[in-house]
């Protein structure tokens, strides 16, 4: 018992994490009153919501640019029609089958499955997750100094279990960056994908503000990218399985504090949120069957740990 608890720690971790933000967003809802949060979603026109997850499929064409684009100039000369179904693939697993197979872990079945070389398919991937990231970092000056007296307060109060969590985050932008020497020879390619990034981003950010303005209130821009990214910083913590739970409690924490929005409308918008992602990687069931029957029938060893961040 006490060696399965050990080798389970993380998933155990996550599991707890998971429930426990689900909990208190429950508490939320409930505080709030259930009344209120169904008003508030009443609010947003189905023009809305079906623009806001139009743009959000949007940026998923550049999100499979961006990988396809390092997969070519690492050498894998994979089809752009292959790689868009990998993407997919690996979207619809990270939203709907968290406990079990991720995102990227599908992804690199997918590629070796198709007979590309693993080593280059892996690091192609975790370098997809580092531009990803450093896509994002570009946009946190835009929310940070507004929300930076809340953020402290926090920092401050638990200083040591936010060192302890960042650490992994923080070993897998190292250990990706061990692994990115292929792309370090070709910038060009770097920036090409870097580029994909922000418009995988843009598209991001206006799906959002098309939420916001959907259900009556305004945020800028700007500071709804800025307030995001620091989300996305924040479920890269590895308490919870895929930042379920904890992206919508941090989305209602910065757009309540920080956006000006009210509880029961910035708790309306991390669900509706979860609701879009959740829609537009439903395309990629239609190609997942396929690389579940692989990915049971595989001997090779298993993906490395930093194949367990999944972010878009």
């Amino acid at each position: 018992m006490i060696d399965w608890l050990s080798q389970n720690r993380t998933l155990l971790l996550r599991v707890f994490g998971t429930l426990a933000a689900i909990v208190l967003i429950v508490l939320l809802i409930r505080q709030e009153g259930w009344t209120e949060i169904v008003d508030s979603l009443k609010r947003i026109s189905p023009v809305s919501f079906l623009l806001a997850l139009a743009s959000l499929l949007i940026s998923r064409v550049f999100v499979i640019a961006r990988w396809h684009v390092l997969l070519q100039s690492g050498g894998v000369n994979i089809p752009l029609r292959r790689t868009a179904e990998l993407t997919l693939m690996g979207l619809f697993a990270s939203n709907f089958l968290p406990t079990t197979v991720g995102g990227d872990v599908v992804r690199l079945a997918g590629v070796m499955q198709m007979g590309f070389d693993r080593a280059v398919s892996l690091a192609s991937i975790a370098a997809d997750r580092l531009v990803g990231l450093t896509g994002m970092l570009f946009a946190v000056p835009f929310g940070l100094p507004p929300a930076w007296e809340s953020l402290r307060q926090i920092l401050a109060s638990q200083p040591i279990a936010w060192m302890i969590s960042l650490q992994r985050p923080f070993r897998f932008a190292r250990r990706t960056l061990q692994t990115f020497s292929t792309w370090f020879h070709q910038p060009a390619a770097l920036f090409t994908s870097l580029l994909y990034t922000w418009g995988n981003m843009l598209f991001i950010f206006t799906s959002i503000y098309l939420l916001v303005e959907g259900l009556g209130d305004h945020v800028s821009f700007w500071l709804i990218a800025g307030l995001y990214s620091l989300s996305y910083l924040v479920t890269l913590i590895p308490i919870s399985i895929n930042g379920f739970g904890l992206q919508e409690l941090s989305l209602t924490y910065l757009f309540l504090h920080v956006g000006g929005l009210s509880a029961a409308t910035s708790l309306s918008l991390a669900l509706l949120i979860r609701i879009i992602w959740m829609l537009a990687s439903l395309p990629g069931a239609v190609f997942l069957p396929s690389i579940l029957v692989a990915i049971s029938h595989q001997k090779k060893d298993p993906a490395p740990p930093e194949l367990k961040i999944q972010h878009d």
